[in-house]
């Protein structure tokens, strides 16, 4: 589990650290502050070593790229701090683990030793301290930072990510597509897990007894929200999904994503997109027990107030701990993140305190 992390060069932050992070930890921040850039470096540190894809993910997800016939052109530049890759310039993100361990990913822009073109170097460390390391990757890139994802490479990387455990699971503030959601449900079908998700969705209806995937067939609804059929303890039809409203897919997706992060990192952005505040809290609390029960650590981020006056409730709840609760406020210009433990965040809820 992560205890600090450090951002130098990465997207708005020349030089960033979070300290005393918990097992769940919030982000609040402005509009443009860095909030989703924090999640977007964490999966960089723990995926990026195994899925090289993590790369086109983030780009994408940002819309930083360009179709061009069948190939894909990242403008991977916009991952460097002032939108630019200067030689020998790099992005460092360094995490500390609960044993003092460290590990690091790197990505720096180098010139090719034979012909002077442009490369970017991936170079991830296990054990910094010691040089032990993971794993590296180069890759061509054009004078303005561009590098070209053809359909081979992609086809590598799909496949290759396909062979490895989950690790890491990013919830973007839309939620997940209907084909990532039976996917991740597919996983967990009949299992203890399961139980956990149907649990999860009975924060917003409490009748719900099952839910089933109709991924095929004239039964399959189609739509954005498609893919899954619920039913009611008092309702003899088949209901979609896609009936019960926005919260409904949120929570879905969300359990869904816990669950399959088991030992490892969820990231959510804008946690409480679709939610009612009346929902909040029972929402962290679903969360919060997962998270201990499966070893996961969870970095969210919110504008909301009523999300986190909601997480305060849990956290004065808890006893206080090395592996409990954290707010982290970010603030543009500043170097590090303002941290409200398990007590600060229950005497600012109480007393009315604005963390965000």
């Amino acid at each position: 589990m992560l205890k600090s992390l450090k951002i130098e060069n990465f997207r708005c932050f020349q030089s960033f650290e979070m300290q005393q992070l918990g097992r769940l930890n919030l982000i609040v921040g402005t509009n443009n502050s860095g909030k989703t850039s924090i999640l977007e470096a964490i999966q960089l540190l723990i995926a990026l070593p195994t899925n090289h894809a993590i790369l086109s993910d983030i780009t994408v997800d940002r819309s930083e790229y360009i179709n061009e016939n069948s190939d894909t052109h990242l403008a991977i530049r916009h991952l460097f701090y002032n939108h630019k890759i200067d030689e020998g310039f790099q992005i460092s993100i360094t995490g500390i683990d609960s044993s003092g361990k460290s590990e690091q990913t790197l990505l720096k822009g180098q010139k090719n030793r034979d012909d002077g073109s442009p490369e970017l170097y991936v170079l991830h460390w296990d054990d910094v301290e010691n040089r032990v390391q993971n794993t590296s990757l180069c890759l061509p890139i054009s004078q303005d930072g561009i590098i070209v994802i053809d359909s081979q490479r992609k086809a590598n990387w799909e496949k290759s990510f396909s062979r490895l455990p989950p690790k890491t699971r990013f919830v973007s503030s839309s939620s997940f597509s209907s084909e990532q959601m039976i996917e991740l449900f597919e996983r967990i079908v009949i299992t203890p897990e399961e139980d956990l998700v149907i649990d999860a969705l009975k924060i917003i209806e409490h009748r719900i007894k099952r839910i089933a995937n109709v991924s095929s067939g004239k039964y399959r609804y189609e739509g954005a929200h498609s893919g899954f059929i619920v039913q009611l303890t008092d309702e003899p039809q088949r209901i979609p999904i896609g009936s019960m409203g926005d919260g409904m897919w949120r929570i879905l997706g969300l359990a869904l994503a816990i669950v399959n992060a088991k030992d490892g990192v969820l990231l959510v952005d804008e946690i409480d997109t679709g939610l009612h505040f009346t929902v909040m809290s029972d929402m962290w609390k679903m969360l919060w027990e997962t998270a201990k029960r499966l070893n996961v650590q969870i970095f969210a981020t919110t504008h909301s107030n009523d999300c986190w006056q909601s997480l305060a409730d849990i956290a004065n709840a808890e006893n206080p701990s090395e592996d409990g609760i954290t707010i982290h406020r970010v603030e543009k210009g500043k170097t590090h993140s303002i941290v409200f433990t398990e007590d600060e965040i229950a005497i600012a809820a109480e007393e009315g305190i604005e963390v965000r």
